[in-house]
């Protein structure tokens, strides 16, 4: 199976260091990746690179942040078999759909960080892939290492991450602070954002189970800290929109109040350059 990673950054870097002779596509040449990882342990790869895919593949995972998506695929010259996109949000499906032929809908739970080119630190003790389809591709992922399953039904693929995504991102990215402190001293902004993201999610097809999200963020360990948290942080742009601002239009189309999201939405934006 022919393989191609566009974005190595922390998610797409863990993946070309694990799946076999897989090509990143990267606007800055690799020749190898490091990983450092809890799940899949230490090692060095050595990748293959190119600015713009121009090779048939079967399979292209697409690892970008959501912000750079549409410049991203530009450098996708030859239309791959099946894509994969492992990002952040739900619109970016439809995003995709309108540019390649078969999209399946897939996200990761992991942390993973590029820190610094071709160097991935993976420091979760949690790595799973789900798909809505494509079990040749969850078999590819199983066996070297990956944790992968297809799940039934596109929208419980989607939010069942989202859910979980939101409330971590908006939280730790407003009050400027890990889930620990959030657990501490504002407990309550992250249980109404869960329960108002699974209304949203419930509405949109999927089954949510609020009480198992908020035991696991209860579990979740006192320095976890969201992407979009460590993006405001560092100055680079959030994806706001592709999380917080997609949970407010799908509640919108479906006549669903959901006011902490949108405060704390409000909150981050105000903060933005």
């Amino acid at each position: 199976m022919q393989v191609a990673v566009l974005g190595p950054g922390g998610v797409g870097g863990l993946l070309a260091a694990v799946l076999p002779q897989a090509l990143v596509v990267s606007r800055a040449p690799l020749t190898e990746i490091r990983l450092r990882s809890v799940v899949l342990g230490d090692r060095t790869t050595a990748v293959r690179s190119v600015r713009t895919l121009t090779d048939p593949t079967d399979v292209l995972f697409i690892a970008t942040k959501a912000t750079g998506l549409a410049q991203a695929i530009e450098r996708i010259e030859a239309p791959p078999g099946v894509v994969v996109p492992l990002l952040n949000g739900i619109e970016h499906l439809a995003f995709l759909r309108d540019h390649f032929g078969d999209v399946v809908a897939a996200t990761i739970r992991v942390e993973a960080t590029r820190v610094a080119p071709g160097v991935i630190e993976q420091t979760s003790p949690f790595l799973r892939i789900e798909l809505s389809g494509h079990p040749e591709v969850a078999q590819l992922l199983n066996d070297h290492g990956i944790p992968a399953a297809v799940t039934e039904g596109e929208a419980q693929v989607m939010w069942s991450k989202l859910v979980r995504l939101n409330a971590i991102a908006l939280t730790t990215t407003a009050y400027r602070a890990p889930i620990g402190t959030i657990r501490d001293n504002h407990r309550d902004d992250l249980l109404s954002v869960i329960e108002e993201t699974a209304t949203v999610a419930e509405a949109e097809g999927a089954t949510i189970d609020v009480g198992a999200i908020a035991e696991e963020l209860e579990q979740a360990h006192p320095e976890l800290l969201s992407s979009m948290a460590r993006d405001v942080a560092a100055g680079r742009p959030p994806e706001l929109d592709a999380i917080g601002g997609a949970v407010l239009r799908a509640a919108e189309r479906h006549g669903i109040a959901a006011p902490t999201v949108a405060r704390l939405v409000e909150a981050i934006r105000r903060e933005l350059p």
